[in-house]
């Protein structure tokens, strides 16, 4: 994807600002209404997007309202669920994430503590699904590295304008193991393996099933193989080469055994009475 300097810029100088900041509000731990004003700020400064116009928390969701909101024009771009500073993230804070989103028929989520950032894409299928497109820590990132700025840069005004969130999600749908693996048990492949195999010694017979068994018994990963995103993958690469989609793998039924039962910014605030704690690693 294609940063231009201007934003590289403004994201290589704010993220020192921002990580003392983030390493002054863990130190104090703020609470969650604080630590929303702190990523307002982020939003805002470091993501580019207009502080009073593009960032909201207005947005309500069946009688509730979601902590914030983006959005360019009249298009909200991401839902943002926000958790205290000194909370870990879990799966819990995902989930209700996941359920404003899909009530409001909104992909594009958002889950951070301030640092710990994870930006998901809803499937709406049934059941609902999501996908994890990038995760960063703002906190401590290298602003020397690659591919935090490149996830940084997902989250910024420019890069949503360019699409650079789809462009990752694409690839990330298109180049995982997942795919890998269903692409190594389609039948061009087990068909080149079986002549490489046959290579060994001429007139020996060996059947396309028996790479298949080998595959799946012994070379892939069982993960790979089983399981909704392996089947997934199975049929996205069944239909590339015009074959039947694969038939999903039923375990044996178990029984279960039987049981008895507008003024001064938080940002600026920080800074103002802590300019001593420092963000270098010991």
């Amino acid at each position: 994807m294609k940063i231009t300097k201007k934003t590289e810029d403004r994201l290589i100088s704010l993220i020192p600002k921002f990580q003392k900041v983030l390493a002054i509000a863990k130190a104090r731990d703020l609470n969650e209404s604080d630590t929303v004003a702190v990523i307002t700020d982020v939003l805002a400064e470091v993501f580019g997007y207009e502080k009073y116009l593009e960032i909201t928390s207005e947005m309500a969701i069946r009688g509730t309202y979601c902590d914030l909101a983006v959005k360019i024009g009249d298009k909200i771009q991401f839902l943002i669920e926000c958790k205290a500073i000194g909370t870990e993230l879990k799966e819990m804070h995902l989930r209700q994430a996941i359920g404003y989103g899909s009530n409001k028929g909104l992909p594009w989520i958002v889950l951070t503590n301030g640092a710990d950032w994870q930006i998901y894409r809803i499937r709406f299928e049934q059941p609902i699904a999501w996908d994890l497109v990038a995760r960063f820590d703002l906190s401590i990132g290298n602003p020397k590295d690659e591919k935090f700025i490149e996830a940084l840069f997902l989250m910024t005004k420019e890069g949503v304008e360019k699409s650079a969130r789809e462009e990752v999600y694409e690839k990330n749908q298109c180049v995982n193991r997942f795919v890998i693996g269903a692409i190594i048990m389609s039948d061009p492949v087990v068909q080149a393996i079986k002549r490489e195999v046959r290579r060994f010694s001429d007139g020996l017979k060996i059947e396309e099933t028996e790479i298949v068994a080998l595959l799946n018994e012994g070379v892939l990963r069982r993960d790979l193989v089983e399981g909704d995103e392996a089947l997934a993958a199975q049929t996205k690469v069944a239909k590339m080469n015009k074959q039947p989609p694969p038939l999903r793998k039923t375990a044996p039924k178990q029984e279960s055994p039987k049981t008895d039962s507008k003024s001064i910014s938080v940002t600026d605030q920080l800074l103002a009475v802590a300019p001593s704690v420092s963000t270098e690693k010991v």
